[in-house]
Parts: structure tokens; sequence; C-alpha cells
């Protein structure tokens, strides 16, 4: 085990102790912090549902999430025997407000147990429909009127809307501080996003010319070969601009476009993402169609297997008019970023999984080179990929070999795996369990960065929501979406950048 400062005590309670996220992300990620020593010496993992299990039985079933999903698969060794002594399971009705004192008693218990009062962390796993009530519920708990030790984390979406985001702000707010509310976006603590501040900021070679004279515009794609894997309850009232545009696509812009931080202080970070999002320019209902594609795809084949149109999803109506694909070109008006398109897009069932960030770069001029060269110019490119690759690679011209001045666009590659093995990388929700419990928000949103991001959607939200589309479905299985969203960007006289698999 590696030598490390470790978090001071801690109860994190895991409410939805029994569902899918603790089983696939959250417990495997709490046993490989374990592995590695991150965890505090005094800790203890609470799961409450209303599932009827024991102990014993509640660690069997995360022991089994933990071989199929964990990128350690369950090591033995003892590892697994001590970290399950830590786990215990409550099984308990979080609408019943009574039964809260059974998280009062296991505190004081812990309290007393180890001589010293732990951070107690609220981990809201659930439905979003269900986190008004659990949080009024905590918050009428002393223990809540901690600013310093208690802290709860609440999971995306965030609201469906500006109105509902702004009124669950307000009601965290109104039991809870800022400092103790932690609202998670797995994405923000992927290894690579992360890297974007260390690419950015601790290279000379970058910075000078992260803006508008030299770069020409910045692609984010995040495709998923997908469809709705059992969602389509959730999905229907979702869609790709509230699932993964106004949260996971809008957060990893912010750190492109971001300006440099005086500090890692996490409101100076998160200052300055805010100021992104206040910078995007707000589209008119008369401006929508010009910058926002939407598609939905139909029934098709996808390596020789029949594929399910959205429509006939389960769960899904079959006249549904939710996108499950949507591309938006957007810009940031400020001094660096004026005039810069930004080009987003992201869907199911599409060709490839992807998630990748394109800085295409002004052409240099190229007057001076015969015009045999001009065939194979092209511009300089910086790729960020931050899945199912993770790498960052720089696109460049060179000279063939040979007697004539012929140019090739050649590239070098960092490849995290390569250079650091495949396992070498914490899963995003490692490195965010871990800054909870060191009080650590930097990656996590806070509430005016919520609304702005909800106020950049909203335009586009509501005037989809007020026009039926006439050609849905209109993409293919297998395919990179619908013919509008190369649209959208060929009149720009740009094409989609798709990286080969």
């Amino acid at each position: 085990m590696q030598n490390h400062k470790r978090p001071p005590a801690s109860i994190i309670f895991i409410f939805g102790g029994s569902g899918d996220l603790n089983y696939r992300k959250l417990s495997p990620a709490l046993y490989n912090l374990f592995l590695d020593n991150y965890m505090p010496e005094n800790f203890a993992i609470a799961g409450i549902g209303r599932s009827p299990y024991d102990n014993g039985a509640y660690r069997e079933r995360l022991l089994d999430g933990i071989q199929k999903f964990s990128r350690r698969k369950g090591e033995q060794n003892g590892h697994w025997a001590d970290f399950s002594q830590h786990i215990t399971y409550l099984q308990m009705d979080a609408e019943d407000r009574a039964a809260y004192s059974a998280i009062t008693d296991f505190v004081k218990a812990k309290e007393e147990e180890w001589g010293v009062h732990p951070n107690v962390i609220f981990y809201l796993s659930v439905a979003p429909q269900l986190m008004p009530a659990i949080a009024q519920k905590l918050g009428s708990l002393n223990l809540c009127s901690d600013k310093h030790s208690t802290r709860i984390v609440v999971e995306k979406p965030f609201g469906h809307d500006l109105q509902s985001a702004h009124e669950l702000n307000e009601l965290l707010l109104s039991m809870f501080s800022e400092e103790q509310i932690y609202r998670i976006d797995h994405y923000l603590g992927k290894e690579t996003v992360q890297n974007l501040i260390a690419l950015r900021f601790a290279n000379a070679l970058f910075e000078p010319l992260w803006n508008r004279n030299y770069i020409d515009h910045i692609q984010i794609t995040a495709s998923e070969t997908v469809g709705l894997e059992g969602r389509g309850g959730y999905y229907e009232n979702s869609g790709a601009l509230r699932d993964m545009v106004q949260n996971h696509i809008l957060q990893v812009m912010c750190m492109i476009a971001m300006e440099a931080p005086v500090s890692f202080d996490a409101n100076e970070i998160r200052n300055k993402k805010v100021d992104v999002l206040n910078a995007i320019r707000k589209f008119t209902k008369d401006k929508i169609h010009e910058n926002a594609v939407r598609g939905q795809y139909s029934a098709g084949w996808r390596q020789g297997k029949q594929m399910p149109g959205y429509r006939e999803e389960k769960g899904v109506d079959p006249e549904s008019a939710t996108e499950t694909y949507a591309a938006v070109k957007f810009y940031v008006d400020n001094w660096r970023w004026q005039g810069v398109p930004f080009y987003v897009r992201t869907g199911k069932n599409m060709h490839q999984k992807a998630t990748n960030i394109t800085l295409q770069f002004r052409q240099a001029p190229h007057y001076a080179f015969p015009a045999e060269s001009a065939e194979t110019w092209r511009p300089n490119r910086l790729t960020i990929s931050i899945q199912p690759e993770m790498d960052i690679r720089i696109r460049f011209q060179a000279k063939r070999p040979g007697q004539s001045m012929e140019l090739d666009p050649v590239e070098m590659v960092f490849n995290f795996d390569r250079q650091y093995g495949d396992d070498h990388a914490p899963e995003a929700y490692e490195t965010l369990l871990l800054d909870v419990m060191e009080g650590d928000a930097t990656l996590f949103m806070r509430a005016d960065q919520v609304e702005a991001a909800w106020k950049v959607v909203m335009p586009i939200l509501e005037t989809w929501e007020s026009r039926t589309p006439v050609d849905f479905p209109n993409y293919a299985p297998d395919s990179w979406g619908p013919e509008d969203a190369d649209a959208l960007i060929a009149r720009d006289g740009h094409a989609w950048i798709n990286l080969p698999k």
C-alpha cells in the first residue's frame, strides 16, 4: 500500500444503497480507494434502502458488483474481508421522518468508538423526485448544521429546467451552506478532463495560442453506440440536450474556454467557469434553427443485428418527440473567444463510442511553398480524447522524404495507457469521492454554475418543446447522426472530425 495523507474519519451514508449506481460505481470506487490506502483510518459506509438485506447479504451483493465492474475485479488477499467490515446496511423508508433517528444513532456510536467527530457524508443516489424530501428530512437533523464536517452529495440531473434547478438550489441552501453541497458530475472526475487544466496552464507551448488569434474553431463530440439500455422512462423526460449538453459538455467547454486561474482554490476555479457560462451567447428563438439540430434514431442494423427505433423502445411514447441527438454551435462572447465557434454534438446509437475535444488552428500561410504541396496541406490540430482511448494528439505538417517539397500531415500522440499502464487511472468516482471526504469542491458544481448552464440551453429547449419535429426519426443506428448536423457545420466551411477506431 502507498503512503500518503489520508482524509479524516468519515461516515458515508448512501441513500439508494441497494441501487444500481452504488452496485456499479460507488462501492467499486470506495474499494479501490481502500486498496490504494486513500480511505481514512476510521471510516464507515452505510447503505440505506428499502430492500430487505442483512449485513452479510448486502456485503455479498456489493462484492458481486466489485467483481463485475471494478478495475481491480475484487482483489482478495484479505483486502475484501477487511474492507467489508466497514460496511453496514440500514433498512429504512426514506419518507419516514422518524426513521432518520437511526442515522443520528449510527453517527453517535461511531463517534464514541473512534473518539473523534467524523465527517458525515450523505450521498443521494436516488431518483431526482426523491431528493427534495430526503434533503428536507436530513436538514432537520442537528448534525447537518455542522458546516465543516457534514456534506451532502447530489447526483445529476440537477433540476429538469432552470426553474426546477433554482427551486432545488433554494431548498438545499435553506438547510445547508453552499460549502456543504457537492453537486456531482462524474465527467469532471475523468483523468483526461482534469488534464485539460495541466495541458493549458502548465505548458508555455499552448496557452499563448489558446485564443481567437490562432484557433479557427473547436469541436466537442460525445457519442454513444448504445441505445436506452432499459432507461426509456427516464430518457423520455430528459433527451440528449438535458442529459449531456447542459451538464457534461458545457462543463468540458468551460475547462477549454476559461481564463487562467490565479490559484487552485475551489472557488477561484469555479468563478472562471461561471464566467464562461455567462459569456456564452444566448440564442433568440428565431436563431435556434440556425444554431441547433436535434435528431432521433430509427430502427436499423448494427454489426448484423437489428436495432429497434427509439419510438419502439420500452417506456417510450410511440409518437415521442424526445431527441436522442443534439448538435449546437455556441459562441463565447469575450475577448479571448469572440467569433470562434464551438461545435458540440452528442447522440445515442451512433457509429462510434467517443468523447473527443478538437481545437482546429487557423491555416498557416503557404504561398511560399510549391503548388503540389497544397494538395496535402492541413491546418494544425490538437485533439484530446477522453474515451474510450485517453490520449492527446497534435497534428502538424512535415516534409515527405524525397527530392521535392511535398508535405504530409503527421501526428505526435501521448497515450495515457502506454505511458502509465492500463490500470493507472482511477475511475472518476474514486477521484470525486476522495475529494468529498477531503472537502475539496473544485470538481463540483456551485449553485450559480448550475443555473448559468440551464440559462444557456433553455432557449433551445423551449423552442424545441414548442415545435413538434416533422422529420423524426431522422438518423439510422451506426451512423454519425442526422444530415442537418452535417449542414450545420458545413455552412461555415467545416466538417465534423471523426477519429479512426
